[in-house]
């Protein structure tokens, strides 16, 4: 088991360092560079920029050095927290960043955690009564959350939120409690709001992962092991849940990796929809400004929320079959 840890964690440093180098070139392909979108910026505005401006700026910046050279700095400075500055917000990106990413995780959290409560009792009822009422019932509402655009749900509850509750759900706050110091008020505030992302960008993630439960399920149902269990004279709740369910849940366990950065990228255009205080917009900003330290830090952040939970996914899948630790 540690021999199989030590390995998967290696692979974990060693993609980490590859997506680094490569996304911080890939954000530096489009022509020109920040001074250019901010000289741009200011012509629109009918002002215009000296160049002895300009060459400050790139002097400050380092935008007048190679590209590999940029990379090299950020890259060292980065795993001492150091992650740059924002051309944009001339702040510190890790100014920026922290409050958003924390938001974004509990958000995502508490998406995961909701959609794996409800799809996966949902996916063991319809494999357990297929093609009964609640079987069709759990099929018609899982493709139609599939069907569903997120933002367009965003909008249908922000409706029903405002004009049958008489309250708003854009944002994560009220506008009281913005600026307000934390409190319990506070948190029951964020409470209050919280409910409409997680249920917005969890409903595509709970019907999928129902309908794969499902399938699964079904799947281990008709194997010779769960009929031994059966005529051996145990009970058919402990055959599904000791024998089938646990079974069934690898391939959930594999894909358990991926769920949490595919559910912070997919939450972008909610977030722009409901005004949620979140990586998603601004990341997109910096992307569109090739503010790069900051598109950087973002995309190194996605990064490790990916290759982490594939890691905890592996050790997790590990614990679950024997095989996988010996293999």
């Amino acid at each position: 088991m540690l021999a199989y840890f030590v390995r998967r964690f290696f692979y974990m440093i060693t993609t980490m360092i590859f997506v680094s180098f490569v996304g911080f070139f890939i954000i530096n392909l489009p022509p020109g560079s920040y001074i250019d979108v901010y000289q741009a910026q200011r012509q629109n505005m009918g002002t215009s920029t000296a160049d002895a401006e300009l060459e400050s700026l790139k002097r400050r910046y380092g935008l007048d050095q190679p590209v590999y050279v940029q990379y090299w700095k950020w890259a060292t400075g980065f795993v001492q927290g150091d992650f740059g500055i924002s051309f944009e917000y001339n702040r510190e990106v890790k100014d920026l960043i922290w409050q958003r990413l924390s938001f974004t995780v509990l958000i995502a959290t508490g998406t995961l955690i909701f959609t794996w409560l409800v799809a996966i009792p949902i996916g063991i009822y319809a494999a357990t009564h297929q093609y009964k009422i609640g079987d069709n019932a759990a099929t018609f509402v899982g493709m139609a959350g599939l069907s569903i655009p997120d933002f367009m749900l965003a909008l249908v509850l922000m409706v029903i939120a405002q004009n049958v509750f008489g309250f708003s759900v854009s944002g994560l706050f009220s506008r009281e409690y913005i600026d307000a110091p934390w409190s319990f008020a506070k948190v029951i505030d964020l409470l209050k709001h919280l409910w409409v992302p997680v249920l917005v960008v969890g409903t595509s993630g709970t019907a999928g992962l129902m309908r794969i439960m499902r399938g699964n399920l079904l799947d281990i149902l008709n194997m010779q092991y769960v009929q031994a269990a059966r005529a051996r004279g145990l009970s058919e709740p402990l055959v599904i849940i000791k024998h089938a369910v646990r079974n069934a849940l690898h391939p959930l366990i594999m894909l358990l990796g991926m769920s949490l950065p595919s559910i912070i990228s997919g939450s972008l255009v909610v977030s722009i929809v409901l005004g949620l205080p979140t990586t998603g917009p601004l990341y997109f900003a910096a992307l569109r400004n090739q503010d790069m330290y900051l598109a950087g830090t973002f995309l190194m952040f996605l990064a490790a929320m990916l290759v982490v939970g594939n890691f905890l996914a592996d050790i997790l899948l590990a614990l679950v079959d024997p095989r996988i630790r010996y293999e």
